[in-house]
């Protein structure tokens, strides 16, 4: 796939805001050179072990049984868990958005167990409850819609409907449901208002393409049966990928409500290899009984809380590891902030469903990958992103050298270059590991294909191999070749959680834009808008270098800026946020540090002046002119904020070492320059990026 260079910018093109000259150097030499470590809401360092939890402790609550095993099905079920209610909602013969019959979707026509007694008692219930002509009219509608079914007519136009009327008793009203579905399983029943509304059930016609009608018939009167503890199985099938595809219609369909397992068949052998798909309801979530408070207090859902120490290892990849271990889903962990790959970070997560002596019984296991985990405590809820002070850092820059034709001191440079940054701050871009720099494919085209709803090209982009000779470049090249998700599941490595999980989706749902959609969703929330947010991060970082091109460091008209310094950025309400008039301007109102500029979404404003147009400007180039920064297939709601365009470094700290035996340089001692290394430590807020501040300081691009 081409490199989309039409919607990115390289770092070299933004502008300083400082005027030294700065110096060459190498930082993240290696994980250990790079040092992060999450400063919590109280400012403490989450790296010091403490017995103290930073958050409301709960009880020690026991550890629900269904948690230890999960079946390979309930995480697939779980990894869809945030799609739309409306369909993991939906049962037998549910389809529709206004179609009822999923547990509490309408209040007013429930549906009782066990109120099926057979089809003959049904055929009495219709002819007792219906008047004659609606009966027989009941009974031609049915008919017709087989009749087009059986006949390969395909139904042209919305699909067809027959009204029962208005029918008051609410109790006549459930019979009713029943008995039309235990007669015509084909059909669908629908409440609207005492009304009763009979369609096509186009699950029904769905499933007779993958088994008999005989089969399909009584499989929908056992799920509208919903008789407890009951099975159902299938004829004997020979065919893998036929069993596949019941299992994939079944779980997608009404994974909410049963489960399907398959069996070899008694006489199974190489010469026979018929297996069996059974079918049975899952276990009910809640006996509606009266719970003591013991028993209320069991069922809270469990959170835990630990820091995480990672070296070298991409976050999302650490997540999804973690949640193999503890037989989890990768949404189930929340956390503050994304942090680098290539360092030692700490930072707090919570996990959701898992005790704490649970994850402290992986300690050992995780450690083979770079990771381990302590301060683990009970907590009474998760995380959310920018629940954080800032994060510190120790960073080591090694082969310092003065910039090119550049014959001052070094020294002197170094302490110039670190003293101006100190008091003047640095332009808060975000940094380039938030678009994945060095790769062909940036996560702001994949941000910018979802909020165009091409989702497709998401995929693909998601997909795009670099020009590496590894297995997992030669896993997406030949995904873009064939588009053929099983057998690239095949070639991928399974430390790819991220590509794996994509690929099981797009191998259970097609590569077709809904097949896609539903891919999108096999990644949490948190991933998915982190593509979204990185477009807007990249358009808000070409902005703040025109604002700053264009006004330099003087406080314009048609400006924003923020009214009170003590709230952060991401928390910026826009009653906080004022338009710079004309007079404030020529009175010098205002400082460049109370700057701000929007973050793309549907909940800000744009300045009053050249920078205005220039965001419309964009918007429009990129397509994206009509956008609402809403993307309801995917839940995703983008209201924006606005980021303040300058920042300063907290607690900063500097010391030239000498490479072979980390000596503090003392003052008048000459060094070798090519044995001197800068190790400086400072404190960022949240959302502000250390590289963004080395490269102030350096005036140079990593």
């Amino acid at each position: 796939m081409e490199e989309d260079t039409d919607f990115r910018i390289r770092f070299s093109s933004l502008c300083f805001i400082t005027d030294h000259v700065g110096f060459h150097g190498t930082i993240k030499s290696s994980p250990s050179d790079f040092v992060v470590i999450e400063i919590d809401e109280q400012g403490q360092l989450v790296n010091k072990a403490s017995d103290e939890p930073i958050y409301k402790v709960n009880k020690m609550l026991p550890e629900p049984n269904n948690l230890a095993k999960k079946t390979k099905l309930d995480r697939q079920n779980l990894s869809f868990e945030e799609r739309s209610n409306q369909e993991l909602s939906t049962l037998a013969g549910c389809s529709d958005g206004d179609q009822i019959h999923a547990p509490g979707s309408e209040k007013e026509d429930t549906i009782k167990d066990g109120t099926s007694e057979g089809e003959e008692g049904n055929i009495d219930v219709l002819g007792s409850l219906l008047d004659e002509k609606t009966d027989e009219l009941l009974s031609q509608f049915a008919c017709d819609v087989k009749e087009r079914w059986d006949s390969k007519t395909e139904l042209i136009g919305p699909s067809p409907e027959f009204s029962l009327g208005r029918i008051l008793d609410k109790n006549q009203r459930t019979i009713l449901h029943s008995a039309i579905r235990q007669k015509f399983p084909f059909l669908v029943t629908i409440g609207k208002n005492s009304e009763i509304v009979v369609k096509p059930n186009l699950e029904y016609k769905e499933l007779c393409h993958l088994v008999s009608e005989e089969e399909a018939f009584e499989f929908f009167k056992y799920l509208d049966a919903k008789k407890e503890n009951s099975k159902f199985t299938f004829k004997p099938d020979v065919n893998k990928d036929h069993r596949k595809a019941i299992h994939h219609f079944i779980n997608k369909k009404f994974g909410n409500l049963v489960e399907t397992k398959s069996f070899p068949e008694p006489n199974y052998s190489a010469d026979n290899p018929s297996v069996v798909i059974t079918v049975r309801f899952r276990e009910k979530a809640h006996k509606h009984r009266k719970r003591s408070l013991l028993e209320c207090q069991e069922r809270k859902v469990i959170y835990t809380a630990f820091t995480l120490r990672k070296e070298n290892l991409e976050m999302f990849e650490a997540v999804g590891f973690l949640a193999i271990k503890l037989g989890v889903i990768p949404s189930d962990f929340s956390y503050a902030g994304l942090k680098d790959k290539k360092a030692i970070t700490y930072q707090t997560m919570v996990v959701r469903k898992v005790t704490p002596e649970r994850l402290k019984n992986i300690e050992k296991e995780i450690e083979k990958k770079r990771m381990n985990v302590f301060n683990i405590r009970s907590v009474d809820d998760s995380l959310r992103l920018g629940q954080l002070k800032g994060n510190h850092f120790d960073i080591v820059i090694r082969n310092l050298k003065n910039q090119i034709n550049d014959s001052a001191n070094l020294r002197e440079r170094i302490l110039e270059a670190v003293e101006n940054v100190k008091n003047k701050g640095f332009v808060n871009y975000y940094g380039p590991q938030r678009f994945g720099m060095g790769r062909k494919v940036h996560t702001d085209q994949i941000g910018l294909a979802l909020l165009k709803s091409e989702m497709v090209k998401a995929v693909k982009l998601f997909l795009t191999p670099e020009d590496l000779d590894d297995p997992v470049n030669r896993a997406k090249k030949y995904f873009l070749q064939t588009e053929d998700a099983k057998g690239t599941l095949s070639l991928m490595p399974e430390f790819k959680v991220r590509e794996r999980a994509l690929l099981e989706s797009l191998h259970r749902f097609g590569m077709t834009e809904e097949g896609c959609i539903q891919a999108w969703f096999s990644f949490p929330h948190s991933m998915r808008i982190f593509y979204v947010h990185a477009y807007s991060s990249k358009i808000w970082n070409e902005a703040v270098s025109y604002r700053l091109v264009t006004y330099g460091s003087e406080v314009v008209e048609g400006d924003l800026v923020c009214l009170d310094e003590d709230i952060d950025d991401e928390h910026l309400p826009s009653s906080k946020v004022h338009l710079v008039t004309e007079e404030e301007e020529s009175a010098n109102t205002y400082a460049i540090r109370q700057v701000v500029l929007p973050v793309l979404g549907y909940n800000i404003q744009y300045p009053k002046n050249k920078v205005g147009k220039w965001y419309q400007e964009v918007l429009n180039r990129d397509g994206l002119q009509t956008c609402r920064f809403k993307i309801p297939t995917l839940k995703l709601n983008i209201p924006g904020c606005y980021r303040k365009i300058l920042k300063h470094p907290c607690n900063l700290s500097y010391q030239l070492i000498e490479d072979h035996d980390i000596d503090v340089m003392k003052e008048g001692s000459y060094i070798d320059e090519a044995t001197l290394s800068l190790l400086i430590s400072f404190d960022l807020d949240a959302s502000c990026y250390a590289t963004v501040c080395l490269r102030e300081i350096m005036k140079h691009d990593f």
